[in-house]
């Protein structure tokens, strides 16, 4: 069939014809926080962490996951995961960006639903607002090899165990796929979406400027190493660290002193 305009070919359309599906948007929530030590001449140690929600309705009652919803037919998915942030968290005016698009035919039991996620990394200890009180914050440990991912959830009233394996898609740009092999606590493909927020946030934190989202206006060198590491999980040769943050801070003429620590001086942010 033939059409002479857009507009007859639009009366004429049939959307009947293709399968439907839907969309949603997950935000992945990370924050670097203190635990405070009872040494008073050690820093306080510093934990990596996400945010959870349990979930009150079927599917997967009673199981945890990211924030998340369905998008609008009229709405921007940005929109629609803000929205969904502060509905399910009461977590707003934050900066996110996305992450990946997440597709797997058999992700959801319900239907074809695909997924937009969305990643942040904040302070919380500078919420204005408290979170749900279905929404809980985990401390994460990860342990990694050439083939597995073996990662701890842990909010000092349940833990979350999860293992990922790793499958090489690119060998050039060592990009990988990831697959579920153990999970019980966790609800949908959450357990491959936070592996894959965490391994981008790594990368991002070498050569971007995210951490200082989650830092104070004033810092010493060695609270912006701690937090760099605990992202990392691994420890930084001073050298290697101070070549990472050479051009993102700059020395201000503060110091911090008191709590039995040596005189330090502070640091801040070099906006561009």
């Amino acid at each position: 069939m033939e059409f002479n305009s857009e507009e007859e070919f639009l009366k004429a359309y049939d959307s009947s014809k293709f399968e439907k599906l839907s969309m949603t948007a997950d935000i992945l929530i990370f924050s670097v926080s203190d635990e405070v030590s009872n040494n008073y001449r050690k820093l306080n140690k510093k934990h990596f962490s996400v945010l959870l929600v349990k979930r009150d309705n079927y599917p997967f009652k009673d199981k945890w996951c990211l924030p998340g919803g369905f998008v609008g037919i009229d709405e921007e998915i940005e929109d629609a995961a803000k929205r969904i942030l502060k509905k399910e968290a009461n977590i707003k005016d934050i900066y996110i960006e996305q992450l990946y698009t997440f597709g797997n035919p058999k992700r959801d039991p319900r239907m074809r639903i695909v997924s937009v996620s969305y990643m942040a990394l904040i302070d919380k200890n500078k919420l204005s607002d408290k979170i749900s009180k279905n929404a809980s914050w985990f401390n994460v440990s990860m342990l990694e090899d050439e083939k597995e991912i073996f990662i701890n959830l842990d909010n000092g009233e349940e833990t979350i165990k999860f293992k990922i394996k790793k499958i090489l898609k690119e060998k050039t740009t060592d990009r990988y796929k990831y697959e579920i092999i153990e999970n019980d606590k966790l609800a949908f493909d959450h357990p491959i979406v936070i592996v894959s927020g965490i391994e981008r946030l790594k990368n991002k934190i070498e050569y971007t400027d995210i951490v200082f989202n989650m830092m104070p206006e004033y810092f010493t060198l060695g609270e912006l190493q701690m937090v760099y590491e605990v992202i990392l999980g691994k420890k930084l040769l001073d050298p290697a660290f101070r070549r990472i943050i050479a051009n993102k801070v700059e020395k201000t003429d503060k110091m911090q002193t008191g709590g039995g620590h040596r005189p330090s001086y502070l640091f801040k942010y070099r906006k561009k």
